[in-house]
C-alpha cells in the first residue's frame, strides 16, 4: 500500500526519505529497506525526479518549482488514470507508534520586565512594513462592538493598516478556471460509472456498510473501516459512487489527527486510485490534511509530504486545490515555522483568485501571533470584523493567543475580560458545546453565516447576537499555560481555575499538567509560592479525579512526568518516588512504551541534584 497513493514509484520516494526519520509506514515500502535485493528497480526509481529539498531555502524553491510544473501540466490534455501495482492490495494490521524516549530537563526561565518568557538566543522577526492602508467601512453598531474587545492603539503601531497578506477579493471566480457551457444536446456523455457488479454476498457486505453509515448513531470510524476491509479486493471498485464519498467523509471526520486515523483513511484513498477512480477536491484536502497534522508538533517533515500530495494533486491528477487546499497548506507552514513558505502559499492562493473566508482570517491571526506581530495580528482581526465575518469563542482565542506570544499578555487579560463581559451582558447567553462534533457543526455554520448576511447589516447584527462568545476549555489552557508555566503567577491561575465554574467547565488533564509544569519550574526555591503543600493538593485533587472516573482527566506519561519532576523539585526525591508508586497503582492501562518514558524520567529525577537537601543546608546556615 502506498502511503501517499501515487499511480508511480517516483510520487513516493521523495516524502518516504523524509517520513522514515517519523517511524511512519515502514511496512508499506518493503522494497525500500531491502538495499539488498532489487537492483534493478532501484536503478529504474533513481531516474525520478529529485525528491524535496530538506533545507528551507530548497523547500520554497521546491514551491515555486510545483507551481510552474503544475501551470504546465494545465496546457495539455489530462491523462487518464491508470491502476497502479507497485504495492501489494493485502495490509498488515496497523501497528502502534513507538516514539522516542527523551529526558526533560529543567531550567530557569529568564522574565523581561513584563513578566513574559524570553527565550535565549531568538531573534525577531520581520513584522513586515509593506502594509496598505484601508478606508474604514461606515461605522456601525455591531463593528463597533467587535472592535472594543481587543485593544486597538493609535500612535506609531499603524494598527488601521493591513497586515503584510492583502486578502483577496470576494466572489471573484479564479483566473484559470474553466468557460462551463449547458448543452441541450442528446449525446452529452453522463458522468462514467467505476462500480463493478457485486455478487449476492458482497451486496450484503454493502448494505451492512451502508447500514451502519445511515443509522449507526455513533459512525465510528473504526467500525466503518472494519466494514470496508471485509469487502473483496480490490474492495473500492464495488463502491457506488455515493456510498464511496460518504465513507470517505466519515472517515476524515476525527476528533484528533493521529497516526492511526491517517493510515485507515490513506489506505482506503489508496484502494481508490490503484482502482483507476477519480477522488473530488474535499477527498484531497482531507488526505493532506492528514499527512500535514498527524502528529502533535509539525515539522519540515509533514509539510513537504503536504506539498508533495498536493502537488500530485494537481499535476498527476488534473484537479486543481481550492482556497481549503491553501489554508490547509498555510496553516502547516506556519505551525512548521516556514514563514516564508506561508507567505508563498497565501500569495498564491491569491494569485489564484480564492476567496478569504473565516478560516483564512483565523489563520492570519495565529500566524501574526506565531511571529510575534501583536499589531499586525490586530489588524487582521480588524480586517475580519470588516469583512462582515462572524466573531466567536475561536476568534477571540486565536487573538488572545497571538498577544500573548507577542509579549502582551496583560492585552490577553483584557479581552478574556471583555469576552465574559458581552457573555454575562445577553439576555440569552449560551455556552460553547463541550462536544467536538457539536463545535465543528457551530464552526461551518458561522462560515455560511458570514457569507449569507455579508451584504446584510440587520442580519449581520442578528447572527451576531447569537454567537457564542464565552471562555471555553481552550482559553482556560492558554491562559493557565502562561500564568502557571512563564509567569509564575499562582494566584492568577487559582482565580482562573476558579472562573471555570461560570461556565460550566470540569477540570481537564491539560489543566492539571499546566500546574504541574508550573511547579517544577518555579517551586524548590526561598519564598516561592509554588511549595509542597500546595502541590499535594493539587496531587490529591487529581487522583481523586482519576478514581471518580471524571470525563477528560486521565493518567497519561507526560502529566505523570510533570508531576514527578515537580515532587522532585519541591518535596524531594523519596516524594517523587513514592508518587510515581501511587500514579503506577491507578494507571491501569499504561502501555509498554508509556511505561519505558515514565520511567526515564524518574530516573534523571532522582539521578539529578536534590532540591530539599539544598533548602535545608540553606535552612541550618542560618
Amino acid at each position: 500500500m502506498s502511503l501517499f497513493c501515487s499511480s508511480s514509484p517516483s510520487t513516493s520516494r521523495p516524502i518516504l526519505s523524509k517520513l522514515a526519520p517519523r517511524q511512519v509506514l515502514s511496512f508499506l515500502y518493503p522494497v525500500e529497506f531491502s538495499r539488498g535485493t532489487h537492483s534493478q528497480a532501484r536503478e529504474t526509481r533513481h531516474r525520478s525526479p529529485p525528491p524535496v529539498a530538506s533545507t528551507s531555502i530548497g523547500v520554497e524553491a521546491w514551491f515555486i518549482q510545483s507551481l510552474t510544473d503544475v501551470g504546465n501540466s494545465h496546457k495539455h490534455t489530462r491523462k487518464p488514470l491508470r491502476p497502479t501495482t507497485f504495492f501489494a492490495a493485502n495490509r498488515p494490521k496497523i501497528p502502534l507508534r513507538k516514539r522516542e524516549l527523551r529526558a526533560v530537563t529543567f531550567q530557569r526561565h529568564q522574565h523581561t520586565e513584563d513578566g513574559v518568557l524570553e527565550a535565549p538566543g531568538e531573534k525577531d522577526v520581520d513584522n513586515g512594513n509593506d502594509a496598505v492602508e484601508e478606508l474604514p467601512p461606515e461605522p456601525n453598531r455591531t463593528r463597533e462592538e467587535l472592535l472594543e474587545l481587543v485593544d486597538q492603539y493609535d500612535g506609531i503601531q499603524h494598527t488601521d493598516q493591513r497586515p503584510v497578506f492583502e486578502l483577496p477579493p470576494r466572489n471573484l471566480p479564479p483566473n484559470d478556471g474553466p468557460d462551463c457551457t449547458v448543452s441541450d444536446e442528446p449525446d452529452d456523455e453522463l458522468p462514467p460509472d467505476y462500480t463493478w457488479p457485486a455478487d449476492a454476498e458482497t451486496s450484503i457486505m454493502l448494505d451492512e456498510l451502508r447500514t451502519y453509515i445511515k443509522e449507526s448513531p455513533v459512525q465510528a470510524p473504526e467500525e466503518i473501516y472494519e466494514y470496508y476491509m471485509s469487502l473483496p479486493a480490490p474492495r473500492a471498485p464495488y463502491l457506488p459512487s455515493q456510498l464511496r464519498h460518504s465513507m470517505l467523509h466519515h472517515l476524515a471526520v476525527v476528533e484528533k489527527k493521529d497516526e492511526h486515523s491517517m493510515l485507515r483513511y490513506l489506505s482506503v484513498i489508496d484502494d481508490i486510485k490503484r482502482a483507476a477512480i477519480p477522488l473530488t477536491v474535499s477527498e484531497w484536502n482531507s488526505a493532506i490534511s492528514f499527512v500535514a497534522s498527524y502528529v502533535h508538533r509539525i515539522t519540515e517533515v509533514e509539510v513537504e509530504a503536504a506539498l508533495q500530495m498536493w502537488r500530485e494533486m494537481e499535476q498527476g491528477s488534473g484537479i486543481k486545490g481550492n482556497e481549503v487546499t491553501f489554508n490547509i497548506l498555510f496553516d502547516a507552514a506556519c505551525k512548521a515555522g516556514k514563514f516564508v513558505l506561508a507567505e508563498m502559499v497565501y500569495k498564491e492562493m491569491e494569485s489564484r483568485g480564492h476567496p478569504a473566508d473565516r478560516f483564512h482570517h483565523v489563520s492570519l491571526i495565529f500566524y501574526y501571533g506565531l511571529k510575534k506581530n501583536a499589531d499586525a495580528a490586530r489588524a487582521a482581526y480588524k480586517a475580519m470584523v470588516e469583512a462582515g465575518e462572524i466573531v466567536d469563542t475561536v476568534v477571540l482565542n486565536a487573538m488572545i493567543s497571538a498577544l500573548i506570544r507577542s509579549s502582551e499578555p496583560a492585552a490577553a487579560e483584557n479581552v478574556y475580560e471583555r469576552m465574559k463581559k458581552m457573555h454575562f451582558g445577553r439576555e440569552q447567553p449560551e455556552l460553547p458545546p463541550r462536544d467536538w462534533k457539536k463545535r465543528r457543526v457551530v464552526n461551518l455554520s458561522l462560515k455560511r453565516l458570514g457569507k449569507l448576511s455579508r451584504t446584510d447589516l440587520k442580519l449581520r447584527e442578528r447572527y451576531q447576537g447569537e454567537s457564542i462568545v464565552a471562555p471555553d476549555l481552550h482559553t482556560y489552557r492558554i491562559l493557565i499555560n502562561y500564568s502557571a508555566v512563564r509567569a509564575g503567577d499562582l494566584d492568577m491561575t487559582a482565580r482562573l481555575l476558579d472562573e471555570m465554574k461560570l461556565f460550566g467547565l470540569g477540570l481537564h488533564g491539560a489543566l492539571f499538567l499546566a500546574v504541574f509544569r508550573g511547579f517544577a519550574t518555579h517551586g524548590g526555591v526561598r519564598y516561592s509560592e509554588w511549595d509542597e503543600s500546595r502541590l499535594e493538593s493539587v496531587w490529591r485533587s487529581l487522583l481523586r479525579s482519576i478514581h471518580s472516573e471524571v470525563e477528560d482527566v486521565q493518567m497519561s506519561k507526560w502529566l505523570v512526568t510533570w508531576a514527578l519532576y515537580a515532587f522532585g523539585k519541591c518535596a524531594g526525591k523519596a516524594r517523587a518516588m513514592s508518587a510515581w508508586e501511587e500514579a503506577r497503582e491507578m494507571w491501569t492501562d499504561i502501555t509498554e512504551q508509556e511505561l519505558e518514558f515514565v520511567l526515564g524520567n524518574l530516573r534523571s529525577v532522582l539521578d539529578g541534584p536534590d532540591f530539599v537537601a539544598k533548602k535545608r543546608d540553606w535552612l541550618l546556615a542560618m
